[in-house]
């Protein structure tokens, strides 16, 4: 991978840049907003309080207005699930190629969420109806790292680049072949335990639709077995996300298909964000080593913010 990062920009000072301007157009107060993650997306609270999140991959435009309507239809029917600010209109909002939502502000307690949580909530999810309104199919889970890997140039060298592609094109294939179980349903797209909050008065609420769609629940459930293999996830953590669900992946003839696709899958925002952020930069090259080598038990790490 390429060690330069020419045209690099300060990622967390362009974040406060576009929340001044995204507050300013719907008059909300940025004055000591708090950076609370910096990721996909960068996530402030502000003191109103909401919190905004501001998305800068190149669909998030597109994808958002479908997140804010099945978040609304969701809290509509009782899911325990964030939802956008109320009388906020002008939402999404782009602001410098980036795309801004607002949403209410959930009090959190200290006790985390589990795994068993998520298997709840995912139950409850993809056994629900879907929403009366169209949405976009999962059908090719590789679509955004692979435009991802063609149109970032300086940041993965030849090799890579050209590996990365092969690899891609194989996973692809395979997904297509995948003997998935139940038709489609309502899948989160990022069912992962960090997007669990645990409000003060106990109830446990899932966020971060960016990624929602209608397609094989297996997507949302190989999340869990991924964070054992890669985050730190323990093997008691899987057994009771599988106990509360109802299923284990584990048994199903595809898991370690999918598993290498979601694998794959982890690298794309580190492509993205290497060129201003050293973090994604050593990680990428992290993970990129343990892919090219075959090695798919070693720790990969996440930002804290």
């Amino acid at each position: 991978m390429s060690n330069q990062l020419t045209g690099a920009t300060d990622l967390r000072q362009r974040a406060h840049q576009i929340l001044d301007e995204a507050c300013s157009r719907v008059g909300l107060d940025p004055t000591g907003a708090e950076l609370l993650r910096l990721r996909s997306n960068a996530v402030f609270k502000l003191r109103a309080p909401i919190i905004a999140r501001i998305a800068t991959a190149p669909t998030a435009a597109e994808r958002l207005p479908a997140v804010l309507a099945v978040t609304r239809w969701l809290a509509d029917r009782a899911f325990p699930t964030v939802r956008p600010a109320d009388g906020i209109t002008e939402q999404p909002m782009n602001v410098d190629g980036a795309t801004v939502t607002f949403w209410h502000y959930i009090p959190t307690a200290p006790a985390p969420a589990t795994t068993a949580d998520l298997g709840r909530l995912l139950r409850a999810l993809h056994t629900g109806p879907t929403p009366p309104f169209q949405l976009r199919t999962l059908i090719d889970p590789l679509a955004s790292i692979r435009a991802t890997v063609q149109h970032q140039p300086g940041v993965l060298d030849h090799d890579d680049q050209v590996w990365l592609s092969d690899r891609i094109a194989g996973l692809t294939g395979a997904w297509r072949t995948l003997p998935f179980r139940e038709p489609p349903t309502l899948l989160h797209g990022d069912a992962w335990i960090d997007n669990l909050l645990r409000h003060q008065d106990g109830h446990v609420i899932l966020g971060d639709w960016d990624s929602v769609a209608l397609g094989p629940c297996e997507w949302d459930l190989i999340h869990s077995y991924h964070g054992e293999r890669r985050f730190g996830l323990s093997p008691t953590d899987v057994d009771d996300f599988a106990t509360t669900y109802g299923d284990d992946l584990r048994e199903w003839d595809g898991y370690e298909s999918l598993m290498q696709i979601r694998d794959v899958y982890a690298i794309g925002i580190h492509i993205r964000n290497a060129p201003g952020d050293p973090f994604s930069h050593q990680e990428l090259t992290h993970r990129l080593n343990c892919l090219r080598s075959g090695d798919t038990r070693t720790r990969w790490h996440m930002k804290d913010a």
